[in-house]
């Protein structure tokens, strides 16, 4: 044992004057022979050429892999980016459909104010009777501009006339509610009319100047007599004679409002006003007191 142990101790201390040796040999006899060594080095490497390539292969379908996992991952990570950009455009896209569609309607709503306007509000439609009475409610009131007997119109024509006005609402009494008496004309005729409503989506023409000469199709705008409304507003046309009694079809479509222009033409001065509230109470509270006589 102690034997081997010291001649592995002897191999280990010669082994590295060995080996710079034998590197110097092979230097020496390299310089000193290129013909001898080139035909080793190629049968070498014709030797070492199946085994280099048969270990890239693997190496090269590894590295393919690879470059496969990360453009998937690249791939997976583009798709949640485009689809996070869809969406948002989606929503962009919803906006800007419904501002055209808000712009589009403000166009047709200002094609039928006509220059005698003094001044308009915008308003949206926020609730409508839906029963027996034709109104509906739009969310401006006083606050905004809005005045009872103010024309309220839509795309097309006239829609109603504002009746009452809160500060931060009005209802909208519309021409086809059985309350509504409003006075027109057919041009075409030159036959002044009362257009009354009475509830069904087409009010009636009473009261014609010339009843013969009204014909289906005739278009019917304000006269301006009463001085509510200004003349020359689009109403409808007639769409049907039951019996002499023209009906009339609006232009505005009442069952699909949104918008309407309030519009103030300086001419609601000239209707009667609301009594206060509470004048009925106080008067019926000093009734007892005017007649003493009575009263004992």
């Amino acid at each position: 044992m102690r034997g081997l142990a010291q001649l592995r101790a002897s191999l280990q201390r010669a082994m590295p004057s060995l080996l710079v040796a034998l590197a110097v040999a092979i230097v020496l006899v390299g310089k000193a022979d290129q013909a001898v060594l080139e035909p080793l080095r190629v049968r070498a490497i014709d030797a070492a050429a199946p085994v280099l390539d048969a270990l890239s292969r693997p190496l090269g379908a590894a590295a393919g892999v690879v470059d496969r996992v990360r453009g998937i991952a690249t791939v997976y990570k583009d798709n949640l980016r485009l689809a996070e950009e869809n969406r948002k455009l989606l929503q962009w896209q919803q906006v800007a459909l419904k501002l055209s569609a808000e712009n589009e309607a403000m166009r047709g709503l200002l094609r039928v104010v006509p220059e005698a306007g003094v001044s308009y509000v915008t308003a949206r439609l926020i609730g409508n009777s839906g029963g027996y009475v034709r109104t509906a409610m739009v969310n401006v009131g006083s606050d905004q501009g809005a005045a009872r007997g103010q024309a309220a119109i839509a795309e097309g024509g006239l829609v109603g006339r504002l009746t009452e006005i809160g500060s931060r609402a009005a209802r909208v009494l519309l021409i086809t509610d059985l309350n509504s008496r409003i006075p027109v004309v057919i041009p075409s005729s030159h036959t002044s009319a009362v257009l009354a409503g009475d509830n069904s989506d087409r009010p009636r023409l009473v009261f014609a100047s010339e009843p013969k000469a009204i014909r289906i199709g005739a278009r019917v705008v304000t006269s301006g007599d009463g001085g509510v409304f200004p003349p020359g507003l689009p109403v409808g046309v007639v769409a049907s004679l039951d019996h002499g009694a023209a009906r009339v079809e609006p232009y505005a479509a009442l069952s699909q409002l949104d918008y309407v222009l309030l519009v103030d033409y300086g001419l609601a001065q000239g209707l009667p006003q609301p009594a206060p509230v509470g004048s009925g109470q106080q008067r019926q509270a000093k009734a007892p007191d005017a007649d003493p006589k009575r009263a004992r």
